[in-house]
């Protein structure tokens, strides 16, 4: 049985891409690595790893979107990776998705910290 391909868009089986960050047996790379799982699971319905990735100082409650339909991801595009310490980050990036029919774009360029050799979202500046 042929395993499907990750949503992050690497190319790669989600089995061996950004499967084994989501289940926690293998923890994101790089600030890059971390931003592909995020967006895999917002294409999966993952909010325990939306959440579990963010860190602590900016974390939502909950992601209960209340009565907004459900974005239908359809890509992602990292445009830029940049490591600005050891243990800061920044990635932007375009990801697109459907709402009600309707196609949206998201760019952002997104803040990444690593505690304990574990890389966190913290924040990001959308784009117009």
């Amino acid at each position: 049985m042929k395993t499907p391909p990750c949503p992050c868009g690497s190319g790669k089986p989600l089995a061996v891409c950004c499967q084994p960050v989501l289940a926690g047996t293998k923890p994101a790379a790089s600030a890059e690595a971390l931003m592909r799982s995020r967006y895999t699971a917002f294409a999966l319905g993952d909010a325990r790893w939306l959440l579990a990735s963010w860190h602590a100082s900016t974390r939502p409650a909950d992601l209960d979107p209340g009565d907004e339909p459900r974005p239908k991801w359809i890509g992602l595009e990292i445009r830029c990776h940049r490591n600005v310490d050891a243990d800061h980050a920044e990635v932007e990036f375009v990801a697109r998705c459907r709402v009600g029919g309707r196609a949206r774009r998201l760019h952002e360029t997104s803040r990444f910290v690593r505690e304990d050799g574990r890389w966190y979202y913290v924040d990001g500046d959308i784009h117009d």
